[in-house]
């Protein structure tokens, strides 16, 4: 009898300890990476995009018409960005295509398109710079 009671003891311990090695194990294969969102001085990362494909773009409008910008990037190349009726474009307040000027500071989130130029879905105007992120640069 006593020698059952220390077998049961010693399997529900082995039990215990052999599920808790496991689920931390499996907690370890859940943890969200971070790292490769922000390789890209523009915040854009290679490969697909988890959210559904939007890409931030940030920099200085150079060129604008009524369906389009182009935003010069902090790497010395530009981005055209397409914009579509559904395109919000903010800035203290909800503004329209108007308020897209040569020079303005922007923050573009949208679709990159097979051609390298991105559907517009929001731009920011006057973006605020976050920790982490370097502020555009006036060359």
């Amino acid at each position: 009898m006593k020698n059952n009671i220390v077998l049961i003891i010693v399997l529900a311990l082995l039990v215990g300890g052999l599920g808790f090695y496991g689920g931390m194990k499996y907690q370890q294969s859940q943890r969200v990476s971070f790292s490769g969102q922000f390789n890209n001085r523009q915040g854009i990362r290679s490969g697909t995009n988890s959210r559904g494909g939007f890409q931030p773009v940030s920099g200085e409008i150079i060129a604008s018409d009524d369906k389009s910008i182009t935003v010069k990037l902090q790497d010395g190349s530009s981005k055209i960005i397409l914009l579509s009726d559904k395109t919000q474009i903010n800035k203290a307040e909800t503004v329209d295509k108007s308020q897209l000027k040569t020079g303005e500071k922007v923050a573009v989130f949208g679709t990159e398109n097979t051609d390298g130029s991105v559907t517009a879905t929001n731009i920011q105007l006057n973006p605020i710079v976050r920790a982490g992120q370097p502020p555009v640069n006036n060359q």
